[in-house]
This record gives structure tokens, C-alpha cells and sequence, in this order.
């Protein structure tokens, strides 16, 4: 059985819900303000409105309303508990495409500007792994550009291993690749 959501005492790792949707463009409001990348959120920054968002994500849980060269993927929200407010997303994607296999991984996380250098990263990062066990997936791939000092180590506080580093020419930048054994971080607390 699939768990829905992870939690500790401050924080929630849930499904994408509609409950969180006026949150969710507050979130890429935040980012678009902010001249940042919206890693993670799948198709936030094209959406128009919240429930396009929402209708698009939704679309990406089965292969049968997949939109064309995208693959099958959950959307996470983190939320903190204190005051229900979402401070991150993560995209958890079930398989690669030529593009993911190369430039992006199974995981694409982000936190909102105003709530960085928290551990929320790390900690979503983190608790996304049964997830990915849960579908059978042992071993995960993690990209961040290699200027990102602050993805790199929430990738290693995570048992990621370098393996690459590879040019993406329509940004310009260097993205490292990192694999995450799924089975050896899940042992270290006793999961």
C-alpha cells in the first residue's frame, strides 16, 4: 500500500490536494517575484489559473491523460503544520524520458524563497524515499545545477553519489547528477 503523506511534528509531505491551490500561486508568485526557477511543481510556471494547474497535475498520475513526452509523476506539498502553510513541492517522477535520464532525475524539489535554509529541503527530499520504494523504484536520480551549493548538500545529506556532471545548452549551465541508494538511507533510521 501507497502511504499519502509523511509527516513529524512540523511538517507534512501530502498528494497535491485543492485545499492548497490559492497557497500554490501564492507560491509562484513568491518565485516569479523572486527571478527563480519553480523546481518541483510540475506545470506551475505554464499554468494560467489555479484550477488549470491543478487539472494539468492531476493529468500526469496515469498514463492514460499523460500530456504528450511527459511522464507519470506525483505532486508533493510540504507543508508546515503551525500554520498550514505550504513552504515547498516536490514533483516525484515514476520513470525517466530521454530528458529526465539525462537532465532532471526522478525528483525536482523547491522551497519558497521567504522559507529557505530551514532543512525543508533536505527534509522533503528525505521523506520522499518510501515513496519511491512504495512503487518499486530502489535507486534515485537527483540533478541541481553545480552553482546550487545549497541542493548539493541537501543531495548528500541524502546519500546522494556523484555521478556526472552534464552540459544543458538551452540554460547554459552544468547540472550534476546524483543517485540516491533508496534501501541504504531508509536503514540508517530503521524503515
Amino acid at each position: 500500500m501507497k502511504k499519502d503523506f509523511w509527516e513529524n511534528e512540523d511538517l507534512m509531505l501530502i498528494k497535491l490536494s485543492p485545499e492548497y491551490l490559492s497557497q500554490i500561486w501564492e507560491y509562484k508568485k513568491e518565485f516569479l517575484e523572486n527571478g527563480d526557477s519553480m523546481d518541483g511543481t510540475g506545470p506551475l510556471r505554464r499554468a494560467e489559473s489555479e484550477e488549470e494547474y491543478y487539472k494539468i497535475a492531476q493529468s500526469y498520475l496515469s498514463k492514460d491523460t499523460l500530456p504528450e513526452k511527459m511522464v507519470v509523476a506525483t505532486q508533493f506539498l510540504c507543508v508546515r503544520k503551525s500554520d498550514n502553510k505550504l513552504v515547498g513541492m516536490l514533483q516525484a517522477r515514476h520513470y525517466f524520458n530521454e530528458f529526465l535520464e539525462k537532465y532532471a532525475g526522478h525528483i525536482g524539489y523547491s522551497v519558497r524563497p521567504s522559507e529557505r535554509r530551514k532543512g525543508y529541503a533536505s527534509w522533503m527530499l528525505h521523506n520522499s524515499l518510501p515513496f519511491y520504494k512504495s512503487i518499486g523504484v530502489d535507486n534515485v536520480m537527483v540533478c541541481c545545477v553545480d552553482t546550487n551549493e545549497g541542493s548539493r548538500r541537501t543531495i548528500l545529506k541524502n546519500g546522494g553519489v556523484y555521478d556526472a556532471t552534464v552540459y544543458f545548452e538551452p540554460d547554459n549551465e552544468n547540472l550534476e547528477r546524483y543517485w540516491i541508494d533508496i534501501d541504504k538511507e531508509l536503514k540508517k533510521e530503521g524503515r
